[in-house]
C-alpha cells in the first residue's frame, strides 16, 4: 500500500519529468511507440547525449524502461498503465486549455478539437 509520502514521492518524480520540454518531447514521441537514443536524436533534432541525459532522468523517475537489444538500448514507457494516465493528462489539459493546438483529432474527450458539449 503506498503511503501519503510515497505517493508524494511518485507525484514529484512524475512532475520532474515533465517539467522539462525536452523531456515532455521524448515521452510524447514514446507514447508513439518505443524508439532508440539515435532515432529520438534525429526526429526531435537533438544531440544524442542530450537525448540519453533525458532517457536516464527517465528512467531514473520510474518512466521509462531501457531494453537492451543486441548493441543498441530500446526505449518504452514503463507500464501501459502510464502511458493511458499520461494520455488521458494531455487530452484532459487540451480540454481545459481552448486555446491549445489539436494533437488528436479523433479525441472523444467533450471540448477536445470541436467535438462534444462545446462543439
Amino acid at each position: 500500500m503506498l503511503t501519503i509520502a510515497s505517493r508524494l514521492d511518485v507525484m514529484n518524480r512524475l512532475g520532474r519529468a515533465m517539467a522539462d520540454p525536452t523531456r515532455s518531447k521524448i515521452l510524447m514521441t514514446l507514447l508513439d511507440a518505443p524508439s532508440y537514443p539515435g532515432v529520438l536524436s534525429r526526429e526531435l533534432e537533438l544531440t544524442r547525449s542530450n537525448v540519453s541525459n533525458h532517457l536516464t532522468c527517465l528512467r531514473d523517475c520510474g518512466i521509462v524502461v531501457a531494453e537492451p537489444e543486441g548493441r543498441q538500448t530500446r526505449y518504452a514507457i514503463a507500464d501501459p498503465h502510464l502511458a493511458a494516465a499520461l494520455v488521458a493528462l494531455v487530452d484532459v489539459t487540451l480540454a481545459v486549455d481552448e486555446h491549445a493546438p489539436c494533437v488528436d483529432s479523433s479525441c472523444t474527450v467533450p471540448g477536445c478539437c470541436g467535438t462534444g458539449a462545446d462543439a
